[in-house]
């Protein structure tokens, strides 16, 4: 009987959680940096008991920095403790020393990161490849996932892998776009994945670990007589990787149906344009293959997966034969290198090979930069030059260096029945809550496929955000922001006069509007070229109140609350002792002035009554007369302290 399917709405961080708390005994942690809610759930799940796939209950152990947690995952992971950590960006930065030390002694374990942006000439918190590129020659593997359902299928594919080759993991996906992307997608549990493990590799890791009644000297001191030599020795080690997480990627591959490879290539069979990426942008890459592939062109991709060790015979087996030009696409910038680092991977791999391809290399994306289909589109345009730019970058217009290849027109790429929202609204208005309820809803109880990102400004609360939200009957892909939407609502009226709310919005499209306007006067503040809009495009457009919504509901829960009250306490009668009230003509505002005289002349009363208790508490000797007064003795003299005393003490 085949096993039913399980279906979970959820971001790429649960998933990732999800999946380590099945392998991990120990998470040591530190929820701060911005894939804090990786450990946050392997917190609340370790709290509420669930178990892992040995029986137990995963041990938490949270510290005081990035360096703390890292260093707690070292020593737990000598002591033969499966360990876990969670981190990003500066974060990562923080624990590269001890992952020196963690791969140089061989120990198995799973490093989770959301990767994130720098901070160089400024910080910015979102997403990018700068921090896992950073750390890329720490001797940990690289495992790299495109979106949620990757996330869900391949993190497992790293904690198998680590166990049985003794090399780490880092297993990375991108910050924001697929850590905070919620999907529906397929779950897999403990039974899944329970039956993959290397029993006998498992035995061996305890075994090694430091133990009083079987002690070893470990982390020595060496001379350079020696220290080259037990260098190379990881070679073997670092060779196997890559056939053992094959393996792995098939064994998942039974298990769910996808097809995984170290390099999976998707496209035409005899594709002459070729990029190589890896990372959510490779889901949008596919809608722009499948839209040029349906005219007629040939084009194609290879996905990135295991990074690190890179497998040139994996990946030359990847690429058609019949390539005559690659674009090798990264999200991260090596200032005065002479290419970002899958660039120049790809191009050792065909460094003296006969009829081999032209290749160049590109940046996208930095600091969460959206990637649309569009911009793929332009670099398939680029590899059909006689000369390709190289060096290129998209979606942005550099006009100072000039390496920006041409913006397109967004198309509508995402497929037949998709439905495209966009909500604006206030940071901690209620808008991305009620959104990633409304998403989980549909997800969990329709058979509509579902995709939910919120975008932000630095300021989150208080700030502008935006949801974009998809629903479809087959599997969504399109891993950036709604730019054609069907649905719009603007949630705060004033967004009409800052903000394009209406670009983009679809032919027959709907537009909600919250507003205090009402019939002629909402027609006089519409800004003209929005009122255009709706009448060029046949947009119906709807309208409401719902702070004067609010407020009615709130005052009817308010009328009801005495009632209540009375009936569950059996109490006397309650009374209302003011009701909720907005003045709709002038809002509430402090009055600078009296606030001003009330904290001076507050301050004054204070002052004195403090000064009033200090002196009648007060019952230190001053004087002779004190002693006198209080002890009733003669003071027969006095000796003067000096300065120099009292420091003494």
């Amino acid at each position: 009987m085949t096993k039913q399917k399980k279906f979970i709405t959820c971001d790429g961080n649960q998933a990732a959680a999800h999946i380590s708390y099945m392998f991990s005994e120990v998470a040591a942690i530190y929820p701060i940096t911005p894939s804090s809610t990786m450990a946050e759930y392997v917190d609340e799940w370790a709290a509420a008991g669930r178990k892992n796939i040995f029986g137990e209950t995963v041990l938490v152990q949270e510290m005081q920095s990035e360096g703390g947690a890292a260093g707690a995952v070292h020593g737990s992971l000598q002591a033969g403790a499966l360990t876990t950590t969670y981190t990003a960006s500066q974060g990562l930065l923080l624990m590269i020393p001890n992952m020196y030390k963690i791969a140089g002694e061989f120990l198995p374990c799973v490093f989770h990161v959301s990767a994130r942006t720098l901070a160089s000439h400024a910080l910015c918190i979102f997403g990018d490849h700068q921090d896992v590129m950073s750390a890329r020659q720490t001797g940990f593997a690289m495992l790299a996932e495109g979106s949620v359902q990757e996330v869900m299928d391949l993190a497992g594919v790293a904690h198998l892998a680590t166990i049985k080759s003794r090399v780490p993991f880092m297993n990375f996906f991108d910050g924001f776009r697929t850590s905070h992307e919620i999907q529906k997608i397929e779950m897999l549990e403990n039974d899944d994945l329970a039956p993959l493990i290397d029993q006998e590799a498992l035995a061996e890791f305890r075994a090694r670990a430091l133990n009083p009644m079987n002690p070893v000297a470990r982390g020595m001191a060496e001379n350079p007589d020696h220290f080259f030599q037990h260098r190379e020795s990881c070679n073997n080690y670092y060779e196997a990787v890559p056939a053992i997480v094959e393996e792995y990627m098939n064994e998942i591959s039974k298990i769910t149906g996808r097809k995984y490879g170290l390099f999976d290539y998707y496209g035409a069979e005899d594709a002459e344009r070729v990029i190589i990426a890896m990372g959510s942008v490779t889901e949008a890459a596919r809608e722009a293959i499948d839209h040029l592939v349906a005219n007629g062109e040939k084009v194609g991709m290879v996905a990135v997966h295991l990074y690190r060790p890179f497998s040139a015979k994996h990946f030359l087996a990847a690429v058609p034969k019949t390539a005559k030009t690659i674009a090798v696409l990264d999200r991260t910038k090596e200032p005065g290198a002479n290419g970002e680092p899958l660039y120049l991977d790809v191009k050792d791999c065909f460094y003296g090979a006969e009829n081999a391809p032209v290749i160049v290399g590109g940046r996208y994306g930095l600091g969460s930069k959206d990637t649309t289909p569009a911009q793929i589109l332009s670099v398939f345009e680029n590899l059909a030059m006689p000369m390709p730019k190289n060096h290129f970058t998209i979606g942005i217009v550099d006009d100072v260096t000039f390496t920006s290849l041409p913006q397109k027109e967004e198309i509508a790429l995402g497929g037949e029945g998709m439905f495209e929202a966009k909500f604006y609204g206030l940071g901690a208005d209620g808008t991305v809550g009620a959104n990633k309820n409304s998403v989980k809803i549909i997800g969990d109880n329709t058979d509509k496929h579902c995709q939910a990102y919120f975008s932000y400004d630095s300021k989150k609360s208080g700030g502008f955000t935006c949801s974009h939200l998809r629903f479809g009957d087959t599997p969504i892909r399109s891993t950036y922001l709604v730019n054609t939407p069907n649905f719009v609502a603007c949630h705060v009226q004033a967004y009409l006069h800052m903000y394009d709310v209406t670009r983009g919005l679809r032919k027959n499209g709907s537009f909600l509007l919250n507003t205090i306007w009402e019939g002629e006067e909402l027609a006089k503040n519409l800004p003209n070229k929005v009122k255009k809009y709706f009448a060029q495009n046949n947009i119906s457009v709807y309208y409401i109140n719902a702070t004067q919504v609010a407020l009615e509901i709130v005052t009817q829960i308010v009328e009801r609350v005495p009632e209540v009250i009375t009936s569950t306490i059996e109490a006397g009668s309650v009374n209302i002792v003011s009701a909720p009230y907005v003045n709709a003509e002038r809002p509430v505002s402090p009055s600078k002035v009296k606030n001003t005289i009330f904290a001076a002349g507050a301050g004054f009363v204070l002052s004195v009554a403090a000064i009033f208790l200090i002196a009648l508490l007060d019952n230190t000797f001053k004087s002779e007369e004190d002693i006198e007064k209080q002890l009733g003795l003669v003071t027969i003299g006095i000796i003067p302290t000096t300065e120099s005393c009292r420091k003494k003490g």
